[in-house]
């Protein structure tokens, strides 16, 4: 056969091939687009019987849930603070890159509804057996030999696609964006904590500053007191009784101002901690200076847009029950599409001519006839598994009410005990003013004075901790009614911060991103 009438017959040959193979894919895709199916069940949101109101009332109340709420309490240290802890808090980095870590996975399986093309290349020689069938070629003068060795060289590319019949990939995605949009909710959770914390942190380090400037006035007063009681004692005015308990009465100051101090330098270390620094000083205002902010408004509905964990345990549900799809898609075949062009010779310098070229086209079909029980069992772990986390998804939403009626209650009765506390104050400076004004007109001992001094001294230190629980009651609500805040503090930080210059801005709206997340991982 002339080289001419060789190269015809090869190029029809490929013609053929290219022909029967695009009648497979048209074939293939026909099937494809007429008979896919999604296994497994699409998800509902779970009804959850809700409250209609909370147990607490809400006395002016404000929408305020979605601003970054801390600026109300107009102290400047702790806006620097909580936007420190947001950029540099280590559990908030962790949380960051777990995101990035889903979303690379979601990146990994979107990619096996996509077609694959690779490449490869092959230079082999192989020596045969002499007891063993050898291939025979044919020499210049017509005669014929059998080989002992033999050259092959390879190049070309391959094609595969694997045709998502049964939503076993579609399902896989479903369940792979969820899992981001719940490590996302978890940032936010992670967001919600280190922010309150912070907060929380930086009132008790103020009500400790306070405390502490109590303890060393009263140590100093009841050390001039001393002097004086010596002093009368000396001139016999005073009986040696009055001085053992002045200066008992002193000491019984001077030993809370030690413990004091230790406590303000080890949540000051704590706070450092979630600042993302190493143990050390922490700049902060005072107690007096702060202000109330506005109580949050807000229905127990709110809280499943709201609440970052509680939209981290519906994203979880999701994921879950996508799950089971994928598991049930492992009854049926997965057809695939294969494709190969490419160059094949057995010598190297004839490796590039068009006669060296290979081609194959085809659709394969791949199944399970008998699996011993294994797919029927991971189908049941799967729907365990999704009950599972539609109990967790009830529980979450139980936990976040009640931690909202716990928050409203505390606001309601930090505020009730700080006002009657007020009032106790007022009547035990009386009672000091008094009792000192009977002991100056000798009408009653030095004890006396003292027993009204200390009880002052231990009213107003308590009274530092009533003013302090106020604050972190509203803080409480806050934290429990959760809000899209940290929604803007991501855009903001993912924008370089540009809009970081609204001081109440609204954030933006967590059930709005929650659904353009959702959007964008399908």
């Amino acid at each position: 056969m002339t080289e001419g009438c060789m190269r015809g017959h090869m190029e029809k040959r490929r013609g053929m091939l290219v022909r029967n193979g695009g009648a497979v894919l048209a074939c293939a895709l026909a099937t494809a687009l007429t008979g896919c199916v999604t296994l497994g069940p699409d998800y509902q949101r779970p009804d959850v019987a809700l409250p209609q109101a909370w147990r607490s009332e809400l006395p002016n109340a404000r929408d305020v849930v979605n601003t970054e709420w801390w600026k109300g309490l107009g102290d400047p240290a702790l806006d620097t603070l909580i936007s420190e802890a947001i950029d540099a808090n280590k559990d908030l980095q962790l949380a960051t890159l777990r995101v990035e870590e889903f979303d690379a996975k979601l990146q990994v399986t979107r990619a096996q509804g996509r077609p694959q093309i690779g490449y490869n290349a092959l230079a082999e020689r192989r020596g045969y057996s002499e007891e063993q069938p050898r291939p025979v070629n044919k020499n210049d003068d017509g005669t014929f030999e059998r080989v002992t060795t033999q050259n092959a060289f390879e190049v070309g590319s391959n094609f595969s696609w694997e045709l998502d019949l049964w939503g076993r990939v579609r399902r896989a995605k479903e369940a792979a964006g969820a899992d981001v949009m719940a490590s996302e909710d978890a940032r936010r959770a992670m967001m919600l904590t280190v922010v309150t914390s912070v907060a929380t942190s930086y009132v008790q380090l103020l009500a400790l500053d306070h405390q502490l400037e109590l303890a060393r006035q009263a140590e100093k007063n009841r050390s001039d007191a001393l002097a004086l009681v010596q002093k009368k004692y000396e001139g016999g005015a005073a009986s040696q009784l009055d001085v053992a308990k002045a200066r008992a009465a002193m000491y019984d100051v001077a030993v809370a101002v030690p413990d004091l101090e230790r406590q303000v330098a080890e949540l000051e270390n704590a706070t450092s901690l979630l600042l993302g620094r190493n143990p050390g000083p922490v700049k902060r205002g005072s107690l007096l200076a702060l202000k109330l902010p506005p109580v949050p408004a807000g229905i127990p509905s709110d809280i499943l847009e709201r609440r970052p964990d509680v939209l981290q345990a519906e994203q979880n549900l999701v994921s879950a029950n996508a799950k089971i799809g994928v598991a049930k898609a492992e009854y049926f075949p997965s057809i695939s599409l294969t494709g190969l062009l490419g160059l094949g010779s057995n010598q190297i310098d004839t490796l590039l001519q068009h006669s060296a070229m290979t081609d194959s086209i085809g659709a394969g079909l791949l199944g399970t006839i008998f699996s011993g029980g294994r797919i029927k069992g991971d189908i049941r772990a799967s729907e365990a598994v999704q009950k599972q986390m539609l109990v967790k998804y009830q529980q979450t939403i139980q936990t976040a009410l009640r931690e909202v009626d716990d928050a409203l209650v505390f606001n309601a009765k930090a505020g009730e005990i700080a006002t009657a506390g007020t009032q106790q104050l007022a009547a035990l400076r009386d009672a000091v003013r008094l009792s000192e004004a009977r002991y100056d007109g000798g009408q009653s001992s030095f004890i006396d004075v003292l027993d009204a001094q200390q009880d002052l001294y231990e009213a107003q230190d308590k009274q530092v901790g009533r003013d302090r629980d106020t604050y972190l009651a509203l803080i409480s609500i806050y934290k429990a009614m959760g809000g899209g805040w940290m929604v803007a503090q991501e855009q903001q930080r993912d924008g370089g911060g540009a809009n970081n210059t609204a001081t109440q801005a609204p954030a933006a709206d967590p059930q709005a991103s929650t659904e353009t997340r959702r959007n964008s991982s399908q």
